[in-house]
């Protein structure tokens, strides 16, 4: 897929995996909105890469439907890569036989997975929406999952259940935007 000139959103795009791809993608030419809740950071790379920062919760959908907008306004949205995500540990049970906080799994699963499908469903429509490129391919779509996923660790619950998740998610997502010319993949840092 020629890239060049079509715009990308990266989520968790103001530092780690999504600050590096937002480099990669500006290099190629390719117009980056960040999605972030670090402003400075956010602000910062955005400036470094010529591109755009929106605040922006994952979960939230008119905020992730904020940063689709200005994405299109940038050139046909053709790249989303979900970066964004948190891992805080906490076994099952701590040492002093007390429950994982229910509320902390939440969070991690609500960031992580649903964070990730909300992304994916409002870029999604952006995407059908551009005209098709020769081999009619319309966008790509990224997720970042986790060997987290297949091999998860003490304290890595939540974590490895939002990861596996995304690999759970991502090959009947692919066979649904297939019809519309939208690939979707997933990586396993």
């Amino acid at each position: 897929m020629d890239i060049k000139g079509a715009s990308a959103i990266i989520t968790g795009g103001a530092s780690g995996l999504g600050a590096a791809t937002a480099r990669r993608l500006a290099a190629a030419d390719v117009n980056v909105v960040l999605v972030d809740l670090q402003d400075d950071l956010g602000d910062a790379v955005a400036a470094q890469v010529g591109g755009a920062y929106v605040h922006a919760d994952v979960t939230d959908a008119e905020q992730v439907q904020a940063a689709v907008d200005t994405a299109v306004e940038m050139g046909p949205l053709r790249i989303l890569v979900n970066c964004a995500g948190i891992g805080t540990p906490a076994r099952t049970l701590n040492r002093d036989g007390d429950p994982h906080d229910l509320r902390l799994f939440e969070k991690v699963i609500a960031i992580n997975l649903v964070g990730s499908f909300n992304c994916i469903r409002l870029a999604a429509v952006a995407m059908a929406q551009t005209e098709p490129m020769e081999d009619g391919e319309r966008g790509a779509i990224v997720n970042t999952a986790s060997v987290a996923a297949f091999d998860g660790q003490v304290g890595q619950a939540a974590y490895s259940a939002s990861k596996g998740g995304i690999v759970g998610m991502t090959l009947p997502i692919a066979r649904d935007l297939s019809w519309n010319g939208i690939r979707v993949n997933a990586i396993a840092p």
